[in-house]
């Protein structure tokens, strides 16, 4: 049984970060979806096709670990993403996805490769877990595929034989990323769009060194 109080907490605290991010350009028209753990077998997660800058308590969907609505409305075409997630690492608390210019750009330009590397950043101490500047964070990249069955499938198999890592990327679409709850999850989803855009610059000065 849902836990009405909880749910609508967990709403208006989802809301509030979508309009956030919305002013930071990286949710534009109706991309994006978000979501947190309810309990164990189930999260909420924004409906279908909600404006992410003006969402309400009643654009979000309760929907169980195999991304089944089990309250009413139509969940994200997404939500398979968020639940597998949620079913791979029982202590993720929060998902957030988001379609930052830089995320977005940078997706395109590795695109021979299947990770980007992220190292001796002072910011990687961001991400739980590490406490030095001298660590390494891999950013998986996954082609973009409409099949979000067969993606969700994709991304949990990489991650049943890597370790965990705060995000993912999607080729030309945007990011995923994850924290034990939302304010986490905010954080990580700032520190590696920050990273990412370092790296971008990097590979715009190195392609301006190289002419």
């Amino acid at each position: 049984m849902i836990d009405s109080k909880y749910f609508y907490q967990q709403a208006i605290a989802l809301a509030a970060a979508g309009e956030e991010l919305y002013q930071r350009g990286w949710v534009p028209a109706t991309s994006g979806n978000f979501s947190t753990r309810l309990d164990a077998s189930s999260a909420i997660v924004t409906a279908s096709g909600k404006h992410k800058g003006r969402l309400s308590p009643t654009d979000f969907i309760a929907v169980d670990l195999n991304a089944q609505p089990i309250s009413e409305g139509k969940p994200s075409a997404e939500t398979e993403l968020h639940t597998r997630l949620y079913q791979r690492f029982p202590n993720i608390g929060a998902v957030l996805h988001c379609h930052s210019p830089v995320v977005t750009i940078i997706s395109k330009l590795v695109k021979p490769r299947d990770a980007i590397t992220l190292s001796d950043y002072e910011l990687l101490k961001a991400f739980d877990g590490i406490d030095t500047h001298n660590s390494q964070v891999d950013i998986p990249l996954f082609d973009n595929n409409q099949d979000i069955s067969a993606l969700a499938k994709q991304v949990d198999n990489y991650f049943s034989k890597h370790a965990s890592c705060p995000a993912y990327l999607i080729r030309g679409h945007g990011v995923y990323c994850w924290g034990d709850d939302l304010d986490s999850c905010m954080r990580n989803l700032e520190a590696v769009d920050f990273l990412l855009r370092c790296e971008l610059e990097l590979m715009r000065f190195s392609h301006g060194d190289q002419q």
